[in-house]
């Protein structure tokens, strides 16, 4: 089998980049993007390639990415800039934390582009979505119909249209979208075998050579998470299994669940998820060789590569999923998402030109149920974050600041008490209902505090992922130059129970007593650290 690998990577490197020819190639280090980017599902049209990934309580959400090389990505648009189906999503009787959005599934089909999701919240209804550009975005609602648990939309040869979902589950949807079939193929294609548990979740589907391939993770008794690959020559089946990827890199775990896309040139690529402690989960890039008709994911050795080299031009826009930003533009730069719904009269990029101006629009006790909470990415292996902010017009109770947030997360708060602002360090836990996700309460302990003298701070968050870290260090300025780090070292945290996802910089700003005030922030400055 090894041989058949090293004969198969040695010819694909000669059709690649060809013996006396100009190399064309773009260097990838794992993980391509250190950064929670879960639940991938991809497509390509001509040279570009569009990613959707799941970001659940986050708005806008269902965020398409788009690249040429696979290695330098973009936020290309959001399938949605909001739900609406209850007022969790805006922060009222309950939240969404952790659920909303989740495992989308991207397509292309007759001139348009298609997402298909079930919000994991609304256990009886899904949604599609249908563009012509994910570039410009402009996505429009075809239709609701049932819920799929990680669903994979797929168009077939013959123009009937699929929904691969759950553990082995399909079902046929009338050739508009617009429902279930009635009268269509909705059955049990295979069952999971004795040794494995739970779900086989993160269906991803294709079809090549004529034959039909599934994609999805195990979890065996007592072994790690792996790939497998099921494959049928009728979509019906009957379907065979094949583990097509078994690896711990890097001294992480769990690699396991994505796609597989093939270029113009049919070189093949695979981009599977590893989760990775607080940063989220985050895609591993790897060649797929065809072996006996199986996608085969990894190097000649059947594991995810550190770095390589993929047969592609290198593209690189400038743009990326985390990014500075002055607030000088009329638009929020696309790297940002909302916690929650946001109430948009309660912030402005226009009242104050060259600042982002979050007013206070509701009273709440903590950071989890403020609404505004503007956030990004945190990235490893370590990035820094650092928010200036204009505190002059906070009012008594108000609570402003910059956090590494999460179910778990570590927070910078200016606090205005009376004529008096001080600078907190501290950490919040969270506890929700689990069913509702109404927050129940909040353990909170304060590390430290100081007076402050000036109404303009700078505040910066140090976050470190790389193995058996995730830590984040805190600092505050007068001056963004000389720096005071402030409290402890906070241990960071994903928790599944809770939000869900990767540790995230958020800027926030909430009334604990009366609503009215507001803080200016000038600038969010990102940079990654080595």
């Amino acid at each position: 089998m090894i041989s058949n690998r090293i004969t198969i990577f040695l010819i694909l490197a000669l059709l690649a980049f060809g013996c006396n020819s100009k190399k064309e190639s773009t260097t990838c280090t794992n993980p391509v993007m250190w950064a929670d980017v879960p639940d991938m599902s991809i497509v390509r049209t001509g040279k570009d390639f569009y990613l959707i990934s799941t970001t659940m309580h986050l708005m806008p959400g269902a965020p398409v990415m788009k690249s040429q090389d696979l290695v330098h990505w973009e936020i290309a648009s959001y399938v949605f800039d909001s739900l609406t189906d209850n007022s969790k999503y805006d922060l009222l009787d309950g939240t969404v934390y952790g659920r909303g959005q989740w495992a989308s599934s991207i397509r292309y089909h007759n001139g348009k582009y298609y997402v298909l999701f079930s919000p994991n919240d609304q256990p009886f209804s899904s949604y599609i979505f249908e563009t012509i550009d994910p570039s410009t975005g402009n996505w429009k609602l075809v239709t609701r119909t049932k819920h799929f648990h990680d669903a994979s939309l797929f168009f077939d040869d013959d123009g009937k249209v699929y929904v691969f979902y759950g553990t082995g589950n399909l079902t046929e949807l009338k050739s508009d979208l617009s429902d279930v079939k009635p009268d269509g193929v909705n059955m049990k294609i295979f069952e999971r075998d004795e040794d494995e548990t739970g779900l086989l979740e993160g269906s991803q589907v294709i079809k090549y050579n004529d034959k039909y391939y599934l994609l999805m993770i195990s979890w065996p008794r007592g072994e790690p998470r792996r790939q497998l690959c099921y494959r049928a020559d009728n979509i019906t089946g009957p379907y065979e299994k094949k583990v097509i990827l078994k690896d711990e890199f890097a001294g992480f775990p769990y690699c396991g669940q994505g796609c597989i896309i093939n270029d113009e040139n049919d070189n093949w690529y695979g981009l599977i998820f590893q989760d990775r402690g607080a940063v989220g989960r985050v895609p591993l890039l790897m060649p797929v060789s065809w072996e006996d008709e199986w996608p085969m994911l990894g190097d000649e050795n059947g594991k995810v590569p550190l770095n390589w080299e993929v047969p592609l031009k290198s593209h690189d826009s400038g743009n990326w999923i985390v990014e500075s930003d002055d607030f000088t533009g009329d638009q929020l730069k696309k790297v940002w998402q909302w916690n929650h719904n946001p109430v948009n009269s309660a912030w402005s990029l226009s009242e104050r030109k060259g600042y982002l101006r979050l007013k206070t629009s509701r009273v709440v006790d903590n950071i989890y149920l403020a609404p505004n909470s503007l956030t990004q990415r945190m990235i490893g292996p370590k990035s820094s974050g650092v928010v200036a902010f204009d505190l002059s017009n906070m009012r008594d109770g108000d609570v402003a600041g910059f956090s590494a947030f999460n179910g778990h997360s570590g927070l910078l708060s200016v606090v205005k008490e009376g004529d008096k602002k001080f600078l907190s360090m501290s950490t919040n836990e969270v506890d929700l209902d689990n069913k509702t996700k109404a927050v129940l309460s909040v353990k909170t302990e304060e590390k430290e505090r100081v007076e402050l003298d000036k109404v303009v701070i700078y505040l910066r968050i140090d976050g470190d992922f790389n193995l058996h870290k995730d830590l984040a260090t805190f600092y505050y300025s007068y001056d963004n130059e000389n720096w005071t780090q402030i409290g402890t070292e906070f241990k960071m945290i994903f928790d599944y129970r809770k939000l869900f996802m990767g540790s995230k910089f958020t800027i926030s700003n909430y009334a604990t007593k009366e609503i009215g005030g507001y803080v200016d922030v000038d600038f969010f400055n990102f940079n990654k650290l080595q």
